[in-house]
């Protein structure tokens, strides 16, 4: 009895082994997609919050459609962190190909107000800088998120990124 209980245990410590290292080998099979800010947009305007919705588009250089779970994402306008958040994905980005996705973001008009106008003030002058971060949950079993970074500028009187 116990040596079928030892070689019980030897098999299985070898079988949770090999998935362990089996674990990291999507990351080396998945082609990081591209995340590109599109476009910004303003819904709405109130007295103590704004919303924007923000517009991208994820590039899948991948020969597999890529189900997206979910996105983070971080913000920074010259260098200050204007919104962060993650939000459900469910979307799925064709094999070789391109899709579209918005996420709704609502800033604190009190919080976000005077750096706002700062930057706006200075970029009068100048291209502001801006800094897009997060990651994408891949709903594909075993496979850790895909961390994406897109960074322009914004030219104030041309609205150009």
């Amino acid at each position: 009895m116990n040596y079928a209980r030892r070689t019980a245990c030897i098999g299985l410590v070898a079988v949770l082994g090999s998935l362990a290292g089996c674990a990291s080998i999507p990351e080396n099979l998945i082609e990081q997609p591209e995340v590109r800010l599109r476009d910004v947009k303003v819904q709405g305007l109130g007295f103590n919050a704004q919303t924007f919705l923000l517009t991208f588009d994820i590039s899948n250089p991948n020969a597999f459609r890529l189900p997206v779970s979910y996105v983070s994402y971080g913000l920074k306008l010259d260098g200050q962190q204007f919104a962060s958040g993650k939000t459900a994905g469910n979307v799925s980005v064709p094999a070789s190909g391109m899709t579209e996705f918005a996420i709704s973001v609502d800033l604190d008009l009190l919080n976000t107000a005077p750096r706002l106008l700062s930057i706006i003030r200075d970029g009068a002058r100048r291209e502001i800088p801006w800094q897009l971060d997060g990651e994408l949950g891949l709903d594909i079993p075993l496979t850790p998120p895909v961390n994406y970074s897109n960074t322009g500028v914004i030219q104030l009187n041309s609205g150009a990124y």
